[in-house]
């Protein structure tokens, strides 16, 4: 099956959240700086991050295919937190969101026929975390790569008390800001959907690696995934 746009991301919660909505897509993971600048808000680093991301794919392409790439940051008392470095890193992370509401900030950047982005913000409470609770969770491996040093779609589901917002943008991916950027590039997710169930959609998952020229397709990782 043709991808429907290309995801910058090597994120596995992107690919899963776009598969869950219908979306047909290659995966093209680019490498940029992540780093904040110095003084920049929140809602300022995601839209910048995530435009960037869609930007160093849609540089390297040698196709039309509308590029969409996200990034999430993790906020505490105005703070952005990254992903941990070690496990003290992650202790300190974790004890500073225990029994504390933080907020949780997604943008979404569509690269098509022209660039638009979207951001969702969310808060999410934790119930209190004891330090022995935060060690094992830390050695389960799940908090390695994660902003703010937990997954919500993961074990650490059991550590929050509510939510107020996008459980998808709260995993990577707003789902409904997604959806409304892919509108606008023509792409209609329920559209999709009953076009696929029309046809049957007995077909499984198609894997093909692409590689723009001059650029070798072990270094991209790039897939197509219905």
């Amino acid at each position: 099956m043709t991808a429907q746009i290309i995801l910058a991301s090597a994120s596995p919660r992107r690919s899963e959240l776009l598969k869950q909505i219908g979306i047909r897509h290659q995966i093209m993971a680019v490498n940029i700086d992540e780093a904040p600048l110095p003084g920049e808000s929140p809602l300022v680093y995601v839209e910048r991050v995530a435009a960037e991301k869609s930007a160093a794919c849609r540089a390297i392409l040698n196709q039309d295919l509308p590029v969409l790439s996200a990034d999430t940051c993790v906020v505490c008392d105005g703070h952005i937190m990254g992903k941990p470095e070690n496990m003290e890193h992650a202790v300190d992370m974790l004890s500073r969101l225990s029994g504390r509401t933080h907020q949780v900030y997604s943008a979404v950047s569509l690269r098509g026929d022209r660039h638009w982005q979207a951001v969702s913000v969310s808060e999410v409470t934790f119930r209190a975390l004891s330090q022995a609770e935060i060690v094992a969770y830390w050695h389960t491996g799940e908090p390695r790569d994660k902003a703010g040093a937990y997954a919500i779609q993961g074990l650490a589901g059991i550590f929050i008390e509510s939510i107020t917002g996008s459980f998808s943008g709260v995993m990577g991916l707003p789902l409904f800001e997604t959806a409304q950027l892919l509108a606008k590039q023509g792409i209609l997710v329920i559209a999709e959907v009953q076009d696929a169930a029309n046809a049957g959609a007995a077909c499984r998952p198609g894997i093909n690696l692409y590689a723009p020229e001059g650029i070798p397709p072990e270094s991209l990782q790039s897939k197509v995934i219905a």
